[in-house]
């Protein structure tokens, strides 16, 4: 007969782990963000709106979606537009900027161009001209 020995591993052997440190830190955000979400980390099963987890504090920025209402030179104006929008949609930032000549009026902080998109459909009925920019927007989780 014949036989032949094989070695599936030496005792002998290293094994050595390369690992990213981006990797670690995006694992500790999945964590965190899943964590915080009640029933389970599904984001179905939350209290908040569809999609939204519970909010823990955190907050940092990223590339994103804002939904302009208003671009004009009157100041009063702007400010109207802000508190219209406010008395709708408490939980949405808004954002009121300047640039010579214009006032602007932004709302939202949003990480994808369909929610920003839902957001303008719904807005156009109460404001007249109503654009999506894309810029750094602030996102707390």
């Amino acid at each position: 007969m014949l036989s032949i020995a094989s070695y599936a591993q030496d005792s002998y052997g290293i094994v050595e782990e390369h690992k990213s440190a981006l990797i670690g830190r995006l694992q500790k955000q999945r964590m965190l963000m899943g964590s915080s979400m009640p029933n389970g980390g599904s984001p179905e099963n939350s209290s908040n709106k569809p999609g939204v987890p519970e909010k823990t504090g955190r907050k940092v920025t990223a590339r994103g979606y804002r939904v302009q209402i208003y671009s004009g030179s009157s100041r009063s104006e702007a400010y109207d537009a802000q508190a219209r929008f406010k008395k709708v949609y408490q939980d949405l930032n808004t954002y009121l900027g300047y640039e010579q000549p214009n006032y602007r009026v932004k709302v939202g902080d949003f990480t994808s161009r369909s929610q920003a998109q839902a957001l303008m459909n719904q807005l156009r009925k109460n404001f007249s001209a109503v654009f999506i920019f894309t810029e750094t927007v602030n996102i707390e989780y």
